[in-house]
């Protein structure tokens, strides 16, 4: 499932993080933490977060948990629309990805946390395979088909939030948990160049239920690797008082800091998704090819890429989180580029430097996980993960309503006014609540 990307184990002590590397002899208990090897400027790097054997795991069972979701959306599309022949349907059943993680993320939030976080994950993965699998089946109506889709992304924030907070117990809470995140985000990012572009392939070779059966085999595969390669923990709010249900979402969202930090988390998306929701208009606007419209598609997920790569690789933990506030709060500031109804190069050199600001991500993550009690560590990286997903397909929407009232170009220079202002407001709210503070 994609990582807005993005489960929840119990630490046996939350200020002493531990690294678990399974013991052959002892299963189901993690290991002592080593201290993580250094890079050439004396902190741990990309290579380093790999040494950690389960991560290994979770990194390839999240590349074929991703491929399932990429080329089961496209698969599901063509599907619906060779059924119906309606345009509304076809778009619908994409659409239908976003809208209930809202649901997921709110009413199933309090799982992450009361149950063991390695059946949240393998049973998420197999929950997946039994909806394509159905979907494969030739009499299955077109209705059960989007509610097989609603299925999926109902607990898709679910196994995101799960996946997420078990880093934290795998790698620790430190640069590895943050470089381990920003791997499995840039996986995410990449599978937006070349996931659509290997189902479209597949689907040239295959009709469209069976490259969902494909995807089927695949869920299967990295519940194999999650259940296979993580190690058994209990649930990370076993033997403590945990709300439940609405209660416990607002329990989490009481702590201001927490509150602030999601905040954080969710308006860069909101107003990021502009251009690329208006990207096929866009380039109709100014008349350019469809080679122009794949470059300003590409933009924003390379310059994502480059900039988390960059950060990841040569910038210190002190100076990752120095550069929070500044590159977050001017993300969209590259869309004022737009001003101008300027050409395709243009375009894509402000698309590539709003991706690159993503690399602000690194050091938020870092205060995210200091900042969440351990017992509601699930439930909030499931509520964080499922906003993210939510105002995206907001933000299109929105994009989507401007654009019928204003040219494209107008309309995405003004989501760099109007989200640089929200993004201010948000920043100072980040810094009233103290969770930029070390």
């Amino acid at each position: 499932m994609p990582d807005p990307a993005s489960p929840a184990t119990s630490l046996p002590d939350a200020a002493s993080p531990v690294t678990s590397l399974p013991d052959p002899a002892s299963p189901s208990l993690p290991a002592a933490a080593p201290k993580p090897p250094a890079g050439p400027a004396g902190r741990p790097g990309y290579r380093a977060v790999f040494r950690v054997r389960e991560f290994r795991f979770v990194f390839v069972a999240h590349l074929f948990s991703l491929l399932g979701v990429v080329v089961s959306e496209l698969a599901l599309t063509v599907l619906v629309y060779d059924l119906t022949r309606s345009p509304l349907l076809s778009s619908l059943t994409f659409a239908l990805g976003f809208l209930p993680y809202l649901l997921g993320g709110t009413l199933l939030a309090g799982l992450t946390d009361r149950l063991p976080p390695r059946r949240i994950l393998v049973v998420c993965d197999l929950v997946c395979s039994a909806c394509v699998a159905v979907m494969v089946v030739p009499a299955t109506p077109v209705a059960v088909l989007l509610v097989l889709r609603c299925a999926i992304a109902v607990v898709s924030p679910v196994f995101n939030g799960t996946r997420m907070a078990t880093l934290a117990d795998i790698l620790g809470e430190g640069d590895l948990f943050v470089l381990g995140r920003s791997l499995l985000r840039i996986v995410s990012q990449s599978a937006l160049l070349t996931g659509f572009a290997v189902g479209g392939v597949l689907l040239t070779a295959v009709p469209p239920r069976g490259a969902l059966a494909v995807t089927a085999v695949t869920f299967l595969v990295s519940a194999l690797l999650l259940r296979l390669g993580t190690v058994r923990r209990p649930a990370r709010a076993a033997g403590k008082a945990a709300a439940s249900g609405l209660s416990g979402t607002w329990a989490v969202l009481r702590n201001r800091r927490v509150r602030a930090l999601m905040l954080m988390f969710w308006v860069p998306p909101l107003f990021a998704v502009v251009p690329e929701a208006l990207a096929a208009p866009y380039a109709d606007e100014i008349g350019v090819s469809t080679a122009a419209l794949g470059l300003l598609m590409c933009a924003l997920p390379v310059g994502t890429i480059a900039g988390e790569l960059f950060a990841g690789s040569f910038l210190s933990t002190a100076t990752r989180s120095r550069i929070v506030l500044p590159l977050a709060v001017t993300g969209v500031l590259p869309y004022l580029l737009y001003a101008p109804e300027p050409g395709v190069a243009l375009a894509v050199a402000a698309l590539f430097l709003a991706g690159a600001t993503g690399a602000y991500t690194l050091g938020l993550d870092a205060w995210f996980v200091a900042a969440v009690p351990e017992e509601q560590r699930g439930r909030a990286m499931t509520l964080m993960t499922a906003g993210m997903m939510t105002v995206q397909g907001i933000g299109m929407a929105g994009a989507g309503i401007a654009a019928e009232f204003a040219p494209v170009h107008t309309v995405v220079a003004g989501t760099g006014v109007v989200g640089t202002l929200c993004l201010l407001a948000a920043a100072a709210e980040l810094r009233a609540s103290g969770a930029t503070e070390k």
